[in-house]
């Protein structure tokens, strides 16, 4: 990742803490900080949660954040989501600046919104419903490939846009 990121929290690392269980509650009161006891603003909608199904006391997105695989059942947690756990909310907030790529995206079934930092190392993903936007996930892109091809979808999606 790039010094594109100077403007995101510094990084809550597993070694500044004594065990997984206190590192656990620590990215975990983060999390509720900026999503259960505050909103971060979205424009014209309510910003939500994906709540159900709580695990171990603690929100399906949060679980989302943290972890990485595609199936509920086998995901596990990825130490640098983990580290990140403060940066999906101001990549958010940042949605109408220069420092974040926004753009939608089918993904599934379901067409996203997708907010990525300028390098494309980081990606937040939003799924849009009526009346209010859910948090779906955030994660970090670590292949160049990836990331050239997420910024091609940037571009196409700019492209289409301006028809």
């Amino acid at each position: 990742m790039s010094d594109t990121i100077n403007w995101l929290p510094q990084l809550i690392t597993l070694s500044d803490y004594d065990n997984w269980k206190e590192y656990l509650d620590a990215i975990y009161k983060v999390f509720c900080d900026d999503f259960v006891r505050s909103k971060p603003r979205y424009p014209g909608k309510r910003f939500a949660l994906k709540r159900f199904p709580i695990t171990h006391q603690k929100e399906a997105s949060f679980w989302h954040l943290i972890q990485e695989g595609a199936i509920e059942e086998d995901r596990i947690p990825d130490l640098r989501r983990c580290e990140r756990i403060g940066w999906p909310r101001p990549i958010i907030e940042s949605m109408k600046t220069h420092q974040v790529r926004v753009w939608r995206n089918v993904r599934g079934k379901n067409e996203r919104i997708v907010i990525a930092i300028q390098d494309f190392s980081y990606v937040v993903v939003l799924d849009e419903r009526e009346d209010y936007v859910l948090l779906w996930t955030a994660y970090c892109v670590e292949h160049h490939h990836q990331r050239k091809k997420l910024e091609r979808q940037f571009e196409e999606w700019q492209r289409s846009q301006k028809s």
